[in-house]
């Protein structure tokens, strides 16, 4: 499932280091032996993201995301006044950088690691298993991204239609194989399904199908912004 907008109701010329270093950091990100807390950027007034430190506006964020949450981004780093973040307005596997000054940081221990080969979604608190759940992910063709990636959106799944279960939890990540004549857009999510068999297979475009009873478990416990690291 993609979603898209509209479904129903310190010099004069910036260092290229830190978005050399930004694509080296995302892809195949390996989840922290030991991590400490997440810090989360909560953008509550309009904010530049930018390519690099001091770089060209690659987007404007307002307050909300497309689909009317509170705009969070997953902060992997600082560099002096700026902070690099997983924002669904950059590609996979590329930060985006805002003020660390434009945004309210809050922080969280908790993350989630979707393994694709043994299709497991494992919900932790720093490193202290949580919750363990089966799920579907992309077939051949339209397989699941990998790369480190934020919740962005956590969405009513009977308001955009009964195939997306009870819940939808949209991520950053984005399909960049979409199957031909696909009618949604791009964005990846962990959804539920009316289709039970595709949890544990190889069945999706791209996204995670859980079932509703995990979803209900992530939708009250996991905040906008937490890390997803999706690894192969």
């Amino acid at each position: 499932m993609k979603l898209r907008p509209g479904l129903s109701k310190i010099s004069n010329v910036p260092s290229l280091l830190p978005l050399a270093a930004s694509v080296v950091a995302l892809f195949g990100a390996p989840v922290p032996a030991q991590p400490p807390a997440f810090e989360i950027a909560h953008v509550q007034k309009p904010a530049a993201l930018r390519a690099y430190p001091g770089g060209p506006v690659v987007a404007r964020l307002g307050a909300k995301t497309e689909f009317g949450s509170p705009q969070t981004l997953g902060v992997v780093r600082s560099h002096g006044l700026w902070l690099a973040v997983v924002s669904a307005n950059r590609p996979n596997g590329r930060l985006g950088w805002v003020r660390a000054n434009a945004v309210r940081l809050t922080h969280t221990r908790l993350s989630l690691t979707l393994d694709l080969s043994s299709r497991t979604l494992v919900l932790k608190s720093g490193t202290s298993v949580v919750r363990r759940m089966r799920v579907g992910v992309g077939r051949a063709g339209s397989s699941t991204p990998i790369g480190r990636f934020a919740v962005t959106d956590k969405l009513s799944g009977g308001e955009y239609g009964p195939f997306y279960g009870c819940c939808i939890m949209a991520l950053s990540a984005h399909q960049p194989h979409l199957p031909s004549g696909w009618p949604g857009g791009d964005r990846i999510a962990i959804h539920g399904t009316n289709a039970p068999a595709t949890i544990g297979a190889a069945a999706s475009a791209g996204c995670a199908h859980a079932r509703d009873a995990d979803l209900r478990v992530l939708m009250r416990r996991v905040p906008l912004g937490t890390p997803v690291f999706i690894q192969a």
